[in-house]
């Protein structure tokens, strides 16, 4: 058979890229491993403003998502300070069945779902490409994760900087204050990044991550942290978690090159995450769905050719990269221990949870 575009992964850049080249006409199929797609997530599925103010993501019905108003930010000695900014919020999801819904919405639209059908090789044909197991396309776009297969194919260079992270849910439990995502600073239990804890439609979620490194063994202590800040969250210390989901969340910036003739990489693929907050799925819809735009305007209109403006619009993360390089090599818990409340670390702390930077003034 042939196809228009061929995109191997159905989390939040594979769907925007294949939403986007299907609304434009496009003979479009999506490739998902998984046979449900929500099982085995990687992702907290929490989602900033931006990331709902317009498309698709500004439809997720209700039932599906919590809005969270503020921060509430924990030094290592468990001294708090709460951070907001006027008119931001969050919104965190029951992200199995956001995912579901997303993938309900590509069959919907016409998208060709093939689930439990991986990605194994592909080799160039006239034109594009031909996916073993399911034929011939003009674009292939890789979705598929940090561990990409389609970048191993293409011979693009993998996403090489991790956090290692694992997550707790508890369904219909109820933190002590559910308007507040919870953040931990810890070199003790989360040497490179944080701890959180935040109220969901179907609960609680409470997850813990840290720099993954070759010289750093077993996995993070995530139940030293619920010891640790169990009088901070009102969840019962002794209750199992409902689920639980791990594995590796991309900390380095994009990945270039990203592409190839006819090839594109998207997301986690192409390392298009926070390097400071490893929040990537505002980011990670945006480039999706500008690729998918992008691949849709040289087919139909023989546009600018999609895999350079993909490398272009990428984000760079310089700041970021530059916070997440000294969280690496100076990490402490005492400067936070001291300066938790203070102007200065409110400034910064606001600065990176809100974006203010990037929306310039609150309105």
């Amino acid at each position: 058979m042939q196809w228009d575009v061929v995109v191997v992964g159905a989390s939040f850049a594979g769907v925007a890229c294949a939403m986007a080249t299907r609304h434009a006409g496009l003979r479009v199929c999506v490739l998902e491993r998984k046979r449900d797609p929500g099982i085995k997530l990687h992702t907290t599925g929490i989602l900033v403003r931006e990331a709902t103010e317009t498309g698709l993501l500004a439809t997720i019905p209700d039932h599906l998502i919590h809005r969270i108003g503020n921060v509430r930010l924990y030094a290592p000695n468990l001294r708090s300070t709460r951070l907001s900014s006027p008119g931001y919020h969050f919104l965190t999801t029951d992200t199995p069945n956001l995912m579901r819904w997303l993938a309900d919405e590509l069959v919907a639209c016409g998208v060709e779902l093939r689930l439990m059908q991986s990605f194994t090789d592909a080799r160039r044909v006239d034109g594009g490409w031909h996916v073993e197991g399911l034929g011939s396309t003009r674009w292939l776009v890789g979705a598929d994760g940090a561990k990409s297969r389609v970048a191993l194919r293409a011979g693009l260079p993998h996403v090489r900087d991790f956090l290692y992270g694992i997550e707790y849910e508890f369904h219909d439990a109820t933190l002590r204050e559910p308007d507040a995502l919870h953040c931990f600073i810890s070199k003790r239990f989360a040497p490179g990044y944080i701890g959180w804890a935040a109220q969901n439609p179907a609960g609680v979620q409470f997850g813990l991550a840290f720099r993954h490194r070759d010289d750093r063994r077993g996995v993070p202590d995530i139940d030293g942290l619920r010891l640790h800040a169990q009088g901070t969250l009102g969840i019962d210390p002794e209750r199992p978690p409902d689920a639980i989901r791990a594995g590796l969340i991309p900390c380095g910036g994009p990945v270039l090159p990203l592409s190839i003739p006819g090839l594109i990489l998207t997301g986690d693929a192409a390392g298009i995450v926070s390097p400071l907050t490893a929040g990537g799925i505002h980011s990670a819809w945006k480039h999706g769905d500008a690729v998918g735009h992008a691949i849709a305007d040289h087919l139909l209109r023989s546009g600018s050719s999609p895999d350079m403006l993909a490398e272009r619009i990428a984000p760079r993360y310089r700041f970021k990269r530059l916070l997440r390089n000294a969280f690496d090599r100076w990490q402490m818990d005492w400067p936070f221990d001291l300066l938790i409340g203070t102007p200065p670390l409110r400034w910064l702390a606001e600065e990176i949870y809100f974006h203010r930077s990037a929306r310039g003034p609150a309105s």
